[in-house]
């Protein structure tokens, strides 16, 4: 069953301008060390922190909440699995609100998808809730 779905879009010219006058107190803020990481080594820098910005967005959409109700930038973090797939990972408030709202005898998978074609980079999140084994 589909517990939340949600999607945003990201101007990437916009993250660079943020990057280029806040530098690493916006990176600080928003992302976790992984994905500064991820984002330092790739050859568009501005379109992977976009990209990130956009899942983290969509995230807090599908929990249901936006990013209000104590969820932080810091509690929705993107990595990547060998394959290159994109997974959400999700912890405090985040993932007390994912908790709460999975129902009992269930898990929850939240899938993601991101892509860009510049100037625009844009994330689709969907929380999904299977039958624990």
């Amino acid at each position: 069953m589909i517990l939340g779905i949600g999607t945003d879009l990201a101007n990437i010219e916009r993250i660079q301008g943020t990057l280029d006058r806040f530098g690493d107190r916006f990176r600080n803020r928003i992302f976790t060390d992984d994905e500064q990481r991820k984002a330092e080594n790739r050859k568009d820098v501005a379109g992977t922190y976009a990209k990130r910005w956009a899942a983290k967005e969509a995230c807090s959409k599908a929990l249901g909440t936006g990013l209000r109700m104590g969820i932080a930038w810091k509690d929705m973090s993107v990595t990547n699995l060998p394959t290159g797939q994109p997974v959400m990972q999700v912890t405090g408030w985040a993932k007390d609100r994912l908790d709460a709202m999975t129902p009992p005898g269930h898990e929850a998978i939240i899938h993601v998808t991101l892509t860009d074609d510049h100037p625009w980079a844009q994330a689709m999140v969907m929380i999904e809730a299977r039958p624990a084994e």
